[in-house]
């Protein structure tokens, strides 16, 4: 954890010294808001694990802990962020137990994440969401002789995904006391096997500082007779409500490569191919909904079905939410299928991150499920043909 903080503060303290923005944006009104903002927070965790493997659950039992640090930036553009709500978007360092150490290893992880305000500027205690994505690493993978109990992971490193769902109490004017409630997830996408994944559900709480980055400019006094405000005060204008196009029909293709339990620790692996017809209604520049059909190709199932006749594919149907911001989307969507499921969970889900390439086509990376489990990660790119 003293490597994370460092990292931390090394990063606040670079980026203090040399960024040669203005110290008046041209966006927002300069008296309200002069100056550079940002934050530095350290957060800890704990909760328990959602598992659907077999062989551990006595390692997990007593539930997980964490340690984080964050330090992010404010955003200030109308034009991009204004119908957003202003978030604030940063890096963070993550360093926690699962368990046993001697089966999971001790996990770090370094991620992004973007903070949306929802509660009006004027609260005390504000709530807002707060997804992050990155790298977890330093786990200790399955091994058939040294570590053959571990059937959630089957790689040193995995993908480190988080939603926090939190509120900030103005402590001071400098000061914030975080909480709240956050789902974390840990996965190679079935890249490498076993991977039922960790899902990990709990509690955390922590302090944020808040500081003007631009307070050396005025005056760099310990006791400063000008002192900048070290909190940004956002608009209280609700986001854009107007949206071009609201609505469309999206259609997506997207390949992938898996590793079947027997496959373990060999070479052998496996392509997979999806095929997603979606019809996207928008409600404003931030929230839409989806729901459409979905074709999967699995070749893993070949050793399933060594006979063939077809039985690699199948064929679903899907409905969620999208949260959307700037060109980015957080996809959240869940279906069941329609064909034979080929000994599949009847749920899958698909968390994904969308950016679009221009208003008619978009890249994307998710993860297609087997319930709560991975089953393999897409990488793909979808058209928008029609737009109305």
């Amino acid at each position: 954890m003293k490597k994370a903080l460092f990292f931390a503060l090394s990063i606040s303290a670079a980026i203090s010294m040399v960024a040669q923005n203005p110290l008046y944006t041209k966006t927002g009104d300069a008296s309200e808001n002069p100056g550079r903002f940002r934050t530095l927070e350290i957060r800890g965790h704990s909760g328990g694990h959602m598992y659907g493997g077999e062989t551990l659950s006595s390692k997990l039992e007593s539930g997980y802990g964490a340690l984080e640090v964050r330090f992010a930036w404010q955003s200030r553009d109308e034009e991009i962020w204004g119908k957003y709500g202003y978030p604030s978007y940063g890096v963070g360092a993550y360093s926690g137990f699962l368990g046993d150490p001697e089966v999971f290893g001790n996990p770090n992880a370094l991620f992004g994440f973007i903070n949306f305000p929802v509660s009006r500027p004027s609260r005390r205690n504000q709530f807002a969401i707060e997804p992050s994505l990155g790298l977890t690493y330093n786990l200790k993978p399955f091994d058939p002789e040294n570590n053959p109990l571990n059937d959630a992971i089957g790689a040193r490193m995995a993908v480190y995904f988080n939603v926090n769902f939190g509120w900030a109490y103005r402590w001071t004017p400098e000061m914030d006391i975080t909480y709240g409630i956050d789902f974390s997830h840990f996965s190679n996408g079935r890249s490498f096997t076993p991977n039922w994944g960790l899902n990990m559900f709990g509690l955390n709480v922590g302090l944020r500082y808040h500081y003007n980055a631009d307070q050396h400019r005025v005056d760099k006094g310990i006791y400063p007779d000008q002192k900048l405000q070290s909190r940004y005060l956002r608009s209280p204008k609700t986001p854009n409500e107007n949206v071009e196009d609201n609505q469309s029909l999206n259609l997506y293709g997207a390949i992938g490569t898996v590793q079947t339990e027997e496959g373990a620790g060999t070479d052998t692996r496996y392509g997979t191919f999806s095929l997603v017809l979606d019809y996207q209604h928008k409600f404003n520049n931030m929230h839409s909904v989806s729901a459409g059909v979905d074709y999967f190709v699995d070749n893993s199932l070949k050793e399933s079905y060594p006979e063939g006749d077809g039985k690699n594919s199948l064929i679903g149907v899907h409905a969620g939410y999208d949260f959307m911001f700037y060109r980015f989307t957080i996809v959240l969507h869940g279906g069941t299928y329609i064909t034979d499921k080929l000994g599949k969970e009847a749920l899958f889900l698909r968390p994904a991150i969308r950016y679009d390439l221009n208003k008619w086509m978009y890249t994307q990376v998710g993860l297609k499920t087997l319930g709560f489990a991975a089953d393999w990660v897409e990488f793909g790119i979808g058209i928008r043909p029609f737009r109305w």
